[in-house]
Formats: structure tokens, sequence, C-alpha cells
């Protein structure tokens, strides 16, 4: 089984919907995934995400509410086979914090583009994410569906 781990600022608007949705999918496809959200910093630890991502969340099936924002740790550079962040600063921190034997777990989630935050606007930012989760999250798992070679 696959692990993968999303990281936003404060694990409360981004990479908690890219968990739930990640989640949600992998099981209608029933491919075995782990999947947990973590931020980067501190700032909302224990907390449930943001009302505004899982209202928009709910309304496409989605359900958040027993997520609780954490920070990043140490030891989920071992655990996790895939890292992913939702933009371009919380790849540099991550950079930053990884240790050198495991950089190749790093990546942003959308190649080449960030996930814009959503956090200090209106309704149509919530929705605009779920639309680049999604679809980032069924290539995602069209790609962990794929065999490994050895």
């Amino acid at each position: 089984m696959k692990k993968v781990l999303f990281v936003c600022t404060g694990n409360i608007c981004r990479s908690p919907t890219a968990e739930g949705v990640l989640r949600h999918l992998a099981e209608k496809m029933s491919i075995a995934v782990q999947v947990e959200s973590a931020g980067t910093h501190d700032y909302h630890v224990g907390n449930p995400p943001d009302a505004r991502a899982q209202h928009h969340a709910r309304g496409r099936g989605y359900d958040l509410s027993a997520q609780r924002a954490r920070q990043v740790r140490r030891r989920d550079f071992e655990e996790f086979d895939l890292i992913l962040a939702m933009d371009r600063s919380h790849l540099r921190l991550l950079e930053r914090m990884c240790p050198a034997r495991h950089r190749a777990k790093l990546r942003l989630f959308l190649p080449g583009a960030d996930v814009p935050d959503p956090y200090y606007g209106g309704a149509a930012g919530f929705e605009q994410v779920l639309d680049l989760v999604e679809a980032a999250c069924r290539g995602l798992l069209q790609d962990l569906r794929k065999p490994t070679s050895s």
C-alpha cells in the first residue's frame, strides 16, 4: 500500500481537501492507499478543516469533518512514499526539512503549478481548489495503479 502525504501551510484548506478527495476516490476505485495531510506551520494544530473547505467539499460528496490539522514531522519523511506540496513555497520548506535520502519523495502536487490558497478569498477559490484537486487526484490514482518495476 502506498502512503501519500499532502502538505500546505496550516493544514486547514488545501491539503485536507486533497486528503479527503484522494481517500474518497481511492475507495471508489478500490485502490489501496493510505493518505494524510499536514501543514508546514503549527497555526491550526488540532483544529478541523476550515468550515468553508468542509462546506464546498461536502457539496461534492467529500467528508472532511473527522480530519484534524497537524504539522509535518521528521518521521513523515521516513513513513510516506510520496509527499506532495500544494505550492512551491511548501516544497522549498519541505526540501530544507527533508533528509537527503528521502528527497525523491517530494514533489509539487500539480506538476509545475501551485494550488492557489483559497483562505482569504470567497467561494470561487474553494471551488477552484476542488476542481484542481479532483483532476490531480484522478491522475495520481492512475499512476498509483500502474505496476512498479523492481
